[in-house]
């Protein structure tokens, strides 16, 4: 399958909200040009919602549960509220600073791990960006940035922090990530970077919804060579997207072939990789050595 070059802005809710349309219209009976005629929209709009390709109105979809008979007012509300929280989601906090994010296509990423619910992350080179301390990702952004300036590596800087804020709350993402050694062995130039970033990690793994584990040179070869990724869950009936960043062109798979591969990848290094506890354990001995 041919990777997707554009970063998939579709939220979660505008995923749901197409899913439930189109099966609502074919519940009626109805083909998408009766549909058109009936309320008097483009048919080519009416495919582009059902195909969650555009976003659309509590009017328009309105007129289209008339249409389709929906009268149950709890039925309407619901999928009201889906229109209200696409609409909502499309006011991305990180708009702000598209001026230092747009070069990368971060914001499609942002987009997608906004509306995530799981997230397993494997990275070859470096912290998981949800899981780095401010100083850690302030050396990281202005290496490997070097097209900004101090006040464009602040703003990235302010972006990386205000993602940790989904691993907190009631509807916090559940993090699943595999970390190589050599992401540890990096930064060992700045100590006092690495020690502040270890003891951050031993923090968060306190979380529940939070699992590292440190792979380590030992294993050697393994299926992982590629390169970094994250496999990012939805809920039902949205499919789990793989997202692999390389500089500024970034892809994404949402194929069930390649997540399948991607979650056997990943399950595979879960099982190399030192567990949790070995991990922490890992994490004192680094310290120690520092």
């Amino acid at each position: 399958m041919a990777p997707k070059r554009s970063p998939a802005l579709k939220s979660v809710y505008r995923r749901q909200l197409a899913a439930k349309l189109k099966e609502l219209r074919e519940g009626a009976n109805l083909t998408m040009a009766e549909v058109a005629a009936a309320i008097e929209v483009n048919q080519g709009s009416l495919s582009r919602i059902e195909s969650g390709d555009r976003g659309t109105t509590p009017v328009l979809v309105k007129a289209m549960l008339d249409c389709y008979g929906v009268s149950d007012p709890a039925m309407r509300e619901d999928i009201l509220d889906l229109v209200r929280a696409d609409q909502a989601q499309r006011q991305q906090w990180w708009r702000k600073y598209s001026a230092v994010i747009n070069t990368t296509q971060y914001g499609g990423y942002l987009a997608l791990e906004s509306s995530a619910t799981t997230l397993r992350n494997y990275e070859t080179e470096l912290i998981p960006g949800l899981l780095q301390t401010e100083e850690y990702a302030r050396q990281v952004i202005t290496s490997m940035r070097v097209d900004l300036d101090d006040k464009g590596v602040e703003a990235l800087v302010k972006v990386r922090m205000n993602r940790k804020k989904l691993l907190a709350g009631e509807d916090a993402v559940k993090l699943w990530a595999i970390i190589d050694e050599a992401a540890f062995r990096r930064i060992e130039p700045t100590p006092q970077v690495l020690r502040g970033q270890l003891e951050h990690l031993q923090t968060v793994m306190t979380q529940t919804n939070i699992t590292v584990q440190l792979l380590p040179f030992a294993a050697g070869f393994h299926p992982g060579l590629d390169g970094s990724f994250v496999l990012m869950g939805f809920p039902e009936p949205n499919p789990d997207v793989v997202w692999m960043e390389n500089g500024p062109h970034s892809v994404y798979f949402e194929g069930p072939d390649d997540v399948d591969r991607y979650t056997e990848v990943f399950d595979h290094l879960r099982a190399l990789a030192l567990g949790p506890p070995e991990t922490r354990s890992r994490f004192d001995s680094i310290i120690k050595e520092l």
